[in-house]
């Protein structure tokens, strides 16, 4: 995979809102950055790319929590922004240019 476009501003809606903690985006941020960059590392393996995705649905679902506490949740809008970012990453394109590239 190519780098991630380092202009395309992940969960830029979430940023945005007052309502979600900065923090707490980073951290969301944080476990779809890991999936990113096991793509960008050319990483071949479905499994290892599903493996790693599903890491970060359950990294992200822990902060539920977090979220809680901070008068916040995700909600609608976050899931829907969250998933826009997975949708931009294209995981099923990357992987497939990955494993036919090889």
């Amino acid at each position: 995979m190519k780098a991630f476009d380092p202009n395309y501003k992940l969960l830029d809606e979430m940023y945005q809102d007052d309502y979600y903690p900065a923090f707490l985006v980073d951290k969301v941020k944080d476990e779809l950055q890991k999936v990113i960059a096991l793509l960008e590392s050319g990483e071949t393996d479905t499994e290892v790319v599903q493996e790693t995705l599903d890491e970060a649905v359950c990294g992200i679902n822990d902060l539920q929590e977090e979220f809680d506490e901070n008068d916040s949740e995700i909600e609608t809008v976050a899931r829907e922004c969250i998933a826009a970012t997975v949708a931009y990453i294209d995981l099923n394109k990357e992987i497939f240019c990955i494993t036919h590239e090889s």
